[in-house]
């Protein structure tokens, strides 16, 4: 197995920066979005050849050093009896939010069964490219997944609904991150098995958060969905740069940052904590020279040791193919 994200991951000195990109898989590459037409998103993720299809579409055009099962942070709604569909124009709509205390699910199904189509894209991916290549599985962190739970469909930048809910009932809120919690330890360990090399919880809304409400409520739930992994662990929260200290003692082995952070600070505050990131996913919409450019620079800010070179959030759908390809390509070409 190609395992340079892997030894980054550990924190090791690398002979070059490992890459992949979030989102990866999406709708910038002209036969995803072909593929598209004949399936709806649920039905894309739920069948393992089509999902495996998709996922190994940036494979094929530039081989990055982690390829991410296609897939969705909501997919853990299922076993707990939460409904959702991906409503064109507006995104995930929850047919079923969690409105008040009583609708705070009791217990979650077995992730196994539920998801097992999850499992069958991985153990594709690992007999397609897994000796070539790091194998990325992903969950959506506690907070995330409530936001969306509690909101029912995309609730914009502050997150109000779940932010109002954890006001107006503290005791529920707690048990509904603690449902998502112990569903996603369930769901990461099940990726384990069927293949990935590394995890990612996204928990991309958790900067949100008050740092003393992060202490109390999500902090410990982190520390035990990482310590439940035994692979590499990464983990990802938007606009958290005041709370790199809390993230770094969140019990993952990466802190994943936006672009929002210089990553040289980062560094200095983080020390030896390996990071992944963190390139502005608009300058992938420049030319190839200003792309080259940039990820140059956060390269070099990383440094040789721990660093696995990512955007700071997802890739916009209107990148251009060929600049996607660059970013990567800057990174398999760099020597220390």
């Amino acid at each position: 197995m190609s395992d340079l994200l892997v030894r980054a991951a550990r924190g090791e000195r690398t002979e070059r920066p490992p890459v992949w990109l979030m989102r990866q898989a999406g709708r910038y590459i002209p036969e995803y979005r072909e593929i598209r037409e004949d399936y709806t998103f649920r039905e894309a993720i739920s069948t393992p050849e089509v999902a495996e299809r998709i996922t190994l579409l940036p494979w094929e055009r530039f081989e990055p050093d982690g390829l991410v099962m296609f897939s969705d942070i909501l997919t853990v709604l299922e076993p707990l009896g939460l409904d959702y569909h991906i409503e064109s124009g507006v995104g995930p709509v929850v047919e079923n939010p969690v409105s008040g205390p009583d609708d705070v699910p009791a217990d979650h199904a077995d992730v196994r069964e539920e998801l097992d189509y999850v499992g069958a894209l991985l153990e594709r991916l690992q007999h397609s490219v897994g000796d070539r290549t790091s194998i990325v599985g992903f969950a959506g962190g506690p907070f995330t997944l409530a936001c969306y739970a509690v909101a029912g469909e995309p609730a914009g930048r502050k997150q109000t609904p779940v932010r109002r809910f954890r006001v107006e009932h503290p005791d529920a809120f707690r048990a509904l991150l603690e449902r998502f919690a112990d569903v996603v330890v369930d769901y990461l360990e099940f990726q384990v098995e069927a293949g990935a090399d590394v995890v990612q919880l996204f928990d991309t809304y958790a900067g949100l958060l008050t740092p003393d409400d992060y202490r109390e409520f999500l902090q410990p739930l982190h520390r035990r969905i990482f310590a439940a992994c035994d692979v590499p662990t990464i983990v990802f929260a938007r606009n958290a740069g005041g709370k790199l200290d809390l993230l770094a003692d969140s019990g993952a082995d990466v802190v994943s940052l936006d672009w929002t952070v210089d990553l040289r600070d980062a560094r200095e505050q983080l020390g030896e904590m390996p990071v992944q990131g963190n390139l502005d996913p608009s300058y992938l919409l420049g030319d190839e020279a200003f792309v080259r450019e940039k990820t140059a620079e956060v390269i070099e800010k990383a440094g040789p040791k721990g660093h696995i070179l990512n955007l700071g959030h997802g890739i916009d759908r209107e990148t251009p193919v060929e600049n996607a390809a660059a970013f990567v390509e800057t990174a398999k070409q760099w020597e220390w």
